[in-house]
């Protein structure tokens, strides 16, 4: 298995990279947010998952292990490929997966391209057991009510809901916990 791989990147398509190693351009699938973020000519180093078909050979990239563990394991959910889980991984952070799973909140899942009420279940089961809940957990499970609001508006307006975290994360620590000032502040991290 091709556990990383190191290269230049040659050219951005629409759901992959070509990196350059050594001669040969490979093309790697990547989420969507990492793609945003990568520029031609830079050396990236990326955590890859090989997906073997009979007809093909897939090689999907990540910015971190604990990315391509969380690919790995929703690949073990029964009705999700590589397609779905990269899904998964362009609409959703680790962290908001982990609350998806250990708060008990599998609608955070159903929010990706592709995934239903019924498999945002399955994933949310499968994944209970297998997911390691990380100190980062603790402080998105502390979210305030107030914060859960403003998530759930953010998301209702179109913003993702790694957008809407990031935003709500950006509020003074000092912010007022009524939800309509936080809400406004939030929507101001993205007119800024």
């Amino acid at each position: 298995m091709i556990a990383t791989l190191r290269g230049e990147i040659t050219q951005i398509e629409d759901h992959a990279v070509i990196v350059e190693v050594g001669g040969v351009g490979m093309r790697v699938s990547v989420p969507a947010p990492l793609r945003q973020r990568l520029n031609v000519g830079e050396t990236h180093l990326f955590y890859t998952h090989l997906v073997v078909r009979e007809t093909e050979l897939s090689l999907y990239g990540f910015e971190s292990q604990p990315d391509r563990n969380l690919f790995a394991l929703l690949l073990g959910v029964d009705g999700v490929g590589p397609k779905v889980a990269l899904s998964v991984l362009s609409t959703l952070n680790l962290d908001t997966v982990q609350r998806a799973v250990f708060g008990d909140e599998p609608e955070l899942l159903s929010r990706v391209p592709g995934v239903g009420k019924r498999t945002a279940q399955k994933m949310a089961l499968y994944l209970h057991d297998r997911l390691k809940p990380a100190d980062t957990f603790q402080t998105i499970a502390a979210m305030s009510d107030a914060d859960s609001e403003v998530l759930a508006a953010l998301t209702a307006l179109g913003y993702s809901v790694v957008e809407a975290q990031t935003a709500i994360q950006s509020l003074p620590k000092d912010a007022p916990d009524d939800v309509e000032e936080r809400l406004r502040l939030a929507l101001g991290y993205f007119s800024g």
